[in-house]
């Protein structure tokens, strides 16, 4: 990134128009207490998402050999396109208002929508059941109705943490990325003594050589575990100095996002045989079979049995691993609840689901929407699939990255049409190359979120093409395995379903843009 003179935290242009036009009051309420530390926790906790662990592990070694390709090809461009937006354009409100300014308030509704509304199918989806089956594996069953209780203590106590005020809420992030770096950090030192003890699987080099069929398996994980940059930019007005944080903090996360994936990754892989790993309970898994070294047993069916001092520790990451969870989910809700708040209020859904609370400093009509959301896909899906967790599981991620992504196609493209419209607005940190670097890093952004959701609607697409091996059905998530229809119907139905809500919230705006002008 290259660095422009700097400017005030609170500077404004001119050539930038104001969308807080009767927004005065609201934005009153905002209170500045997120500092540069604050934003760094802040982007940890969304970066490092522990449910996606396991299903990277699943591909096997290849897996870090694609992490490493897209880290450079895809995390390195996002993070240089986030900071310039960032920082040029620090509005409440974030990838909404980058949007509105490139394309219109049509356009930025509807794609705040999916935006918004794939928090709440998260945490109702994969967030909970990698909890529930946490809680399952190291601690007690939860039979019938005691499944339905727990999850919907998951998600309320997740919608509690996002009302709270910034100055108290901040320390969710906090806690959830510290609760991530001593998990995994503990979990590290317990692969090397396990390796030391029992010895390690054997990894072949020819099994990091990288496969079409293993990239379309991996591109939509891998890409979601690299995302959440723009999350901070969200809540700019909170911040004490957003201008000079946000680069800054992009930059040192995605350098420790790495680490924290990797190592994780690689001891799933020295630990557990490429064929007992699983999308769903792969680091539980894991975790279980390292702890065996503190104290139990591994039976010669695989089965584990942790006791003593074992048991004690596998309990403390369980928790540990459910805290990392639910903050996970917490995080993202900061970010995505405040920006539909903004949309809401500048006219692009209805008026009143854009009130910032004056007691607490955020969108709480917002943020128990999403609650009442997350709660009743819980428990409709988790009646559709029959209680079957691996397929509650591979849906419910799967439309999660695809609602966001789809997002992303419309934000990401912001960079260069803001870069034609506003070319003196004061940029902080600029993508370096000038416009043919903006339109790189736009182009490679853009490129790979925009395939990514295509071979989530389709799994496979292109196995087999031109030569390349495999077969696109085994692409199909094992859950869904013999039932493409199913799966495609688990992704499409919603996703209209969403452009529907996106169209109904921007009817209901008419009255504030009526009143904007």
């Amino acid at each position: 990134m290259t660095q422009a003179p700097p400017s005030p935290a609170n500077a404004k242009t001119a050539e930038a128009p104001d969308l807080s036009q009767g927004w005065g009051e609201q934005r009153g309420r905002l209170r500045k207490d997120l500092r540069r530390l604050d934003v760094l926790f802040f982007l940890i906790c969304t970066l490092v998402g522990l449910d996606t662990i396991g299903s990277v592990a699943a591909q096997g070694p290849q897996g870090l050999t694609w992490m490493a390709i897209l880290a450079v090809a895809f995390f390195l461009p996002y993070g240089l396109l986030v900071a310039e937006l960032g920082s040029a354009f620090p509005v409440q409100g974030g990838p909404y208002v980058w949007t509105r300014l490139a394309f219109g308030r049509l356009t930025a509704g509807i794609n705040q929508i999916l935006y918004w509304i794939s928090n709440p199918v998260w945490v109702g989806g994969s967030l909970c059941i990698i909890a529930l089956t946490t809680w399952e594996e190291f601690f007690t069953p939860l039979p019938g109705g005691w499944k339905y209780a727990a999850g919907l203590v998951f998600i309320w106590g997740g919608a509690l943490a996002v009302v709270q005020s910034v100055r108290i809420g901040k320390w969710v992030p906090i806690a959830g990325a510290i609760a991530r770096i001593v998990l995994l950090g503990f979990f590290l030192v317990s692969v090397v003594v396990f390796a030391a003890e029992h010895g390690v699987h054997a990894l072949p080099a020819g099994e990091f050589a990288p496969t079409y069929v293993g990239f379309v398996a991996l591109v939509p994980v891998l890409i979601f575990n690299f995302v959440g940059f723009e999350l901070p930019s969200s809540a700019a007005e909170e911040m004490k100095n957003p201008r000079r944080d946000i680069p800054l903090s992009i930059l040192r996360s995605g350098l420790a996002s790495l680490v924290l994936y990797g190592g994780p990754i690689l001891g799933i892989l020295f630990v557990l045989p490429s064929q007992d790993i699983g999308s769903l309970g792969g680091f539980i898994d894991a975790c279980k079979a390292v702890f065996t070294v503190y104290g139990g047993s591994i039976a010669a069916d695989g089965t584990v049995t942790l006791t003593g001092a074992g048991s004690v520790f596998g309990g403390i990451a369980a928790a540990g691993l459910i805290i990392g969870l639910l903050t996970s989910g917490v995080t993202w809700a900061m970010g995505a609840h405040r920006a539909q708040a903004v949309a809401c209020a500048d006219g692009a859904g209805p008026a009143w689901l854009g009130a910032i609370s004056e007691k607490h400093g955020t969108p709480v009509r917002v943020n128990l929407l999403s609650a009442v959301l997350a709660s009743l896909l819980f428990v409709v899906a988790l009646n559709l699939t029959g209680g079957n967790g691996e397929k509650y599981f591979a849906a419910g991620l799967g439309l999660t990255i695809c609602t966001t992504f789809i997002s992303y196609v419309i934000t990401f493209p912001s960079l260069v049409v803001l870069r034609r419209k506003y070319p003196d607005i004061t940029r902080p940190y600029a993508v370096p190359g000038g416009r043919a670097g903006a339109w790189l890093v736009t182009a490679l952004a853009t490129g790979f979120v925009a395939f990514t959701v295509v071979v989530l609607i389709w799994p496979g697409f292109g196995v087999g093409w031109f030569g390349t091996d495999g077969v696109a059905a085994d692409s199909l998530p094992e859950s869904f395995a013999g039932e493409r229809l199913q799966y495609t119907l688990s992704q499409v139905v919603p996703l209209v379903l969403f452009l529907v809500i996106g169209l109904i919230f921007y009817a209901l705006g008419a009255k504030t843009r009526r009143s904007k002008g």
